[in-house]
């Protein structure tokens, strides 16, 4: 038999959420029908795409492969589908947009896909820098709107921002490592391992200053602005990392696990947002932006 569309909706659904549980919650319906769904969808092709254990369950090496094209296939059914639907006039404009790094390749690429495919008259500029320049930038009226990490927003009084993604610290471990197997990860336990640091945006800054509050001096074994190289260097056991769960992946370039797991205690969070300038008229393009943001964050969370 071959899969269907509802066994692939199910199984991105598990994969984005990383949980059963989650992924039926978020689409209202039984975790056993989602079980069975993911069950026969695997028979259908033949692979395991995830692993099971006592704690949950990980995608695998395969099914981490098939997401991708699982995800293709989804879009292009909702394009067959719009090609039928009613014609309406076709947007036109443009949309001047600024995003930071550590959300440039998690976040935005689905919500310019999902955007263009909604007006693909827009003429849609970006921008890449960091945080501070960004703000400049909106200020300025450089920019409509910037996608960013707003944890740290610094200039509130002139920039209106909305939340559409909040990301938990957790801990990347390679497979193996003695702390996988904890029940219960405190931060004095990997204050002693070397740590990998991500220096983009404001992760060194936030992972700093949580072990310096804890007692506990950082022992920094490689600062690196690339994500794929902290997933390596983790992956082949030169370190551990405290990263943003957006940004996990469980397999590096180089196809070697990594394990994530939470830490006890208060992390911080990242939180990812829409940012403009306050009290600015947005041109039609960008509130058409800010409202896929909005939907994709509803879709998320409902």
């Amino acid at each position: 038999m071959a899969f269907t569309i509802r066994q692939l909706q199910y199984f991105v659904a598990v994969a984005e959420q990383g949980s059963i549980t989650r992924a039926a919650q978020n689409l209202s319906i039984s975790q056993s029908s989602i079980t069975e769904a993911v069950k026969e969808l695997e028979n259908d092709l033949g692979v395991e795409l995830f692993d099971r254990h006592p704690r949950g369950l990980d995608i695998t090496h395969n099914g981490h492969q098939f997401l991708r094209h699982a995800t293709k296939i989804l879009a292009d059914v909702s394009d067959a589908r719009r090609s039928f639907s009613e014609e309406l006039p076709k947007k036109v404009g443009k949309l001047h947009l600024g995003v930071t790094s550590l959300v440039a390749g998690y976040v935005l690429s689905d919500l310019l896909a999902r955007f263009r495919r909604a007006s693909p008259g827009v003429e849609v500029s970006a921008i890449e820098d960091n945080g501070s320049y960004l703000e400049h930038l909106l200020v300025g009226g450089e920019l409509d709107v910037a996608v960013m990490v707003i944890s740290n927003l610094r200039d509130r009084m002139a920039l209106q921002a909305e939340i559409i993604e909040t990301s938990p610290y957790r801990l990347w471990l390679p497979l193996g490592h003695p702390l996988v197997s904890a029940d219960i990860i405190s931060i004095n336990d990997i204050a002693k391992e070397p740590l990998i640091m991500l220096t983009v945006d404001e992760i060194e800054e936030n992972t700093g200053k949580l072990l310096t509050a804890l007692g506990a001096r950082p022992h920094v074994a490689f600062r690196t602005r690339s994500v794929e190289a902290v997933r390596s260097l983790v992956a082949t056991g030169a370190g551990i990392a405290l990263l943003p769960d957006l940004v996990y992946r469980p397999w590096s370039l180089e196809g070697d696990r990594i394990e994530s797991r939470d830490v006890s205690g208060a992390l911080p969070v990242v939180q990812v947002g829409m940012v403009w300038r306050k009290g600015s008229s947005l041109p039609q393009a960008a509130r058409d932006f800010v409202g896929i943001a909005e939907a994709l964050r509803s879709g998320r969370t409902r």
